[in-house]
């Protein structure tokens, strides 16, 4: 039988439209349910407490961000939908990475120093929790929005 490429989820993913409360919430959840089971699994409780705290959070954070500013009240910029899809992701994903990680280090620094929160291993996660998370929530969310994206501007 001769192989053939299956077009239909490619269709399907870009059928469904971008809305920004759902792609939040799945990026809370996802991560949420495959680090918290790791962690039940593994027997890491910090990993389990971490997946609903920092892990999900930040992904549900920067999903909205990056969601919002993609959007830019409906109309999106011209260069977000002309750039080659590799190149927008990548950017962004350099962005978010960046901010993440210094918020990440500027935190686990600045809150033994200036306040009575001692530095502790749940704290020295966010140095790797913060900016994982933020590339994965930036590179899902900015591929899903140029999909739908694409499929607006293309005719029917």
């Amino acid at each position: 039988m001769p192989a053939t490429k299956d077009r239909t989820s490619r269709n399907r993913a870009a059928s469904r439209p971008f809305i920004l409360w759902r792609e939040v919430l799945t990026a809370y959840a996802a991560p949420a349910l495959m680090a918290g089971t790791a962690g039940v699994v593994t027997g890491q409780r910090d990993l389990a407490v971490a997946a609903c705290t920092s892990i999900a959070g930040t992904s549900a954070v920067v999903a909205f961000l990056v969601g919002t500013w993609l959007r830019h009240g409906g109309r999106p910029r011209r260069w977000t939908t002309t750039t080659p899809r590799v190149v927008l992701t990548a950017a962004l994903v350099i962005t978010a990475v960046g901010a993440a990680a210094l918020l990440g280090w500027l935190t686990v620094q600045w809150l033994p120093a200036h306040t009575p929160i001692p530095a502790t291993p749940w704290l020295e996660r966010l140095r790797i929790d913060l900016p994982v998370s933020a590339a994965l929530a930036t590179t899902i969310v900015t591929l899903r929005w140029r999909s739908t994206a694409a499929a607006a501007a293309s005719p029917a």
